[in-house]
């Protein structure tokens, strides 16, 4: 037992001084540098110990159904060791290797057997597997609880390490982790950056609605659903971003290749928006292209230039849809403001066959209805002769005593004589109805009216007929809105002088001419509004069409009497009590911020916003079944809203007797017209 406690060194020297008295010092001394050797070789056996075969003690704990096994390169070198030492030294040597304990080839066989060690020459190992594999977990377990060993990925277990070398290494680990990660956020800021740069320039873009105009007509309702004419698309898109990376990294071969396939695509889509319209060759292109844009993606993928190309091809679309949107517009205000050919046509037939009846038959009948406050009278201000006749077939279709309800019209004497020719060949019923023009209303003068006397103003020419001199499409189209006609018609400010023109009333309905009535308007007549002058639908939502949309706020004049959240509400279809309009002076208050607003300082441009004003605090709230609105402009209206409405409005420039009207609320205006109409088919006048 001393002898094993020595180690190995000690026993090479114990025989070194057994063998001295018959050897002289220049052989000790070479026995002993020997001895090193042999030292050294036996420790890397024993490191390379892993791959030697079961020892003799393994096979007994085997239930002894393997006998001994020993490996090859055991057996030569205990060849080579025989002729060097004598069987003492060898049992020495082997002695101290048993005795290096747990880091021992026998004791990892003992203590630590694994499922994944491999026995080299073992023939049973199914016998003893099951046992071997309990006893390794449980070993590996109870090491991992006491923190003394680590297991690799392989479940072998590692070098012993020291609680400093653990803490560094978690260190290391932690500051990696934290560098990934800040890593990660600076690339998600710069993404989540890029992305509301994209977002604030698609909301910057020009907002109106006329420039999408097309996109809600049915045919246009379902673009681009085709799977194939997809696939073309995005193969066109991924054959520009390819092109791009081949001119930059000078693959001219594979340049040439991809441009030639991009035309044929090119070709083959056009217009198209549906596969039944693809030619008979384009599944061929799809495939040629496929196999080229795979062949690219071999040579050329890049990630980051990929990504980088898309984001810029992404933002020129963005500045390409900006610019066709502003082109759009333009082109929408430009056909809003102007008269199709058939109602054109219509008007001129018209006033021709006006003036050749004689004056005795240019007269309607009831005219003393005119002026009895116990009727029920409609205000109308239209220079439209087709539109004003949808108004007035509506609302006495649904009127349950027509004879009771009276229309004044009002338009200009260019179409004077044609209202008149209109409704003296289709008479309203049993309604009764006026016409009247108004540039014979002499007491409307520019020295009376704030806003005559201002469009006669060289500065008021200038900034509606020569705004800025647009040279294009896309500049002019802020230029384009300010110079519709209708802000330069009188007949659209009228609505502001109701108890100059109708003296003896007591209450009038006003409505648009761009309004289809649906159900009977008499119970309007029987609201309450409280004291208020007037009754209308408000239009404000959580935060849009409030005071602060229409009124310039840092003019102060509007911010100390306004208040900048007040709810909005729409003209179109009114209920106005003359009485109180008289009592509380409404003509007077709108001349006097009509005045102040010369220099067009507290807004811009139109009759709502002074409207606002000028019935600030006297607007009574009607439900909103009275007055939907927003035909002429909001595609997504509810179809029960519209249906259950007693007026419906085509506010806004897609109005339904033009072109550019969306088709799917074109019907509930185009029911009241007579197609039949000879006037109607003469002028070939089709809505």
């Amino acid at each position: 037992m001393a002898m094993r406690k020595r180690g190995l060194f000690s026993a090479a020297a114990s025989t070194s001084r057994t063998n001295a008295s018959s050897s002289s010092c220049l052989s000790t001394f070479l026995l002993a540098v020997f001895s090193v050797v042999v030292f050294v070789s036996l420790f890397f056996f024993v490191g390379n110990g892993l791959r030697f075969s079961a020892s003799s003690e393994w096979s007994e704990r085997s239930s002894g159904s393997v006998g001994q096994i020993v490996d090859w390169r055991e057996k030569m070198a205990a060849q080579h060791l025989k002729s060097f030492f004598s069987k003492e030294d060898i049992d020495v040597i082997v002695t101290n290797v048993k005795n290096l304990g747990k880091l021992s080839l026998d004791s990892f066989k003992r203590n630590n057997v694994s499922a994944s060690w491999t026995v080299v020459g073992k023939e049973d190992v199914d016998n003893t597997s099951s046992e071997a594999k309990q006893k390794g977990k449980n070993f590996k377990q109870d090491k991992l609880n006491s923190g003394k060993y680590s297991f690799s990925v392989d479940n072998h277990p590692s070098v012993l390490e020291s609680p400093a070398v653990l803490m560094r290494r978690r260190l290391r680990e932690n500051r990696r982790e934290k560098r990934a990660a800040d890593l990660t956020r600076q690339d998600e800021e710069a993404i989540m950056k890029l992305e509301n740069g994209a977002i604030q320039r698609s909301k910057s873009v020009d907002s109106a609605v006329l420039g999408k105009y097309n996109i809600w007509r049915k045919e246009h309702e379902y673009d681009s659903v085709d799977s194939t004419v997809r696939l073309i698309r995005d193969q066109i898109i991924m054959a520009r971003v390819y092109i791009s990376l081949a001119k930059m990294k000078n693959k001219l071969d594979l340049l040439q290749e991809l441009q030639s396939h991009l035309k044929e695509s090119q070709r083959a889509l056009g217009d198209v928006t549906t596969d039944a319209d693809l030619p008979r060759s384009a599944p061929e292109k799809i495939k040629a292209m496929g196999l080229l844009l795979s062949k690219a993606k071999e040579q050329l993928y890049d990630c980051k230039l990929v990504t980088g190309k898309l984001r810029a091809m992404l933002q020129s679309s963005e500045e390409q849809v900006r610019v066709l949107k502003k082109q759009s517009t333009f082109l929408s205000q430009l056909a809003a403001k102007t008269i199709p050919n058939g109602i054109h046509c219509l008007a001129m037939k018209l006033t021709i066959d006006y003036y050749l009846l004689p004056p005795e038959k240019r007269k309607f009948p009831k005219q003393e209805n005119l002026e009895n406050p116990s009727l029920y009278h409609y205000a109308l201000f239209s220079d439209n002769v087709l539109a004003a006749s949808v108004v007035l077939n509506s609302a006495i279709m649904h009127a349950k005593e027509p004879e009771k309800h009276v229309f004044h019209l009002v338009t200009d004497k260019l179409n004077f004589g044609a209202m008149n020719m209109w409704f003296l060949l289709n008479p309203p019923g049993k309604a009764t109805i006026h016409v009247e023009n108004v540039d014979e209303f002499k007491w409307l003068n520019s020295s009376y009216c704030p806003v005559l006397r201002q469009l006669e103003s060289a500065a008021m020419k200038a900034y509606y007929f020569k705004a800025d001199h647009p040279t294009t499409l896309s500049s002019g189209t802020s230029n384009l809105k300010y110079r519709n006609p209708k802000y330069l018609s009188m007949l659209n400010h009228l609505r502001f002088y109701l108890p100059q023109i109708y003296p003896k009333l007591d209450k009038i309905l006003f409505l648009d001419d761009d309004i289809v009535v649906q159900k009977d308007l008499t119970p309007l007549w029987s609201v309450d509004l409280h004291g208020k002058v007037n009754g209308a639908v408000e239009t404000c939502g959580e935060s849009f069409h409030r005071f602060d949309k229409y009124l310039n706020f840092s003019n102060p004049h509007i911010s100390r009497n306004f208040d900048p959240s007040a709810c909005g509400w729409a003209y179109g279809m009114n209920i106005f009590d003359l009485k109180e309009w008289k009592k509380r002076d409404i003509t007077g208050i709108y001349h006097k911020w009509q005045n102040m607003n010369e220099d067009r300082t507290l807004w811009k441009l139109g009759t709502l916003p002074p409207g606002l004003i000028t019935f600030y605090g006297l607007t009574h709230p009607l439900a909103k079944s009275w007055h939907v609105l927003g035909l002429g402009y909001n595609p997504s209206i509810n179809k029960s809203d519209i249906e259950n409405a007693a007026v419906i409005h085509y506010n806004g420039n897609m109005k339904p007797w033009l072109e550019i009207a969306m088709t799917k609320y074109r019907p509930y205006w185009t029911k009241y017209i007579k197609h039949d109409h000879p006037y109607l088919r003469s002028c070939n006048l089709r809505v």
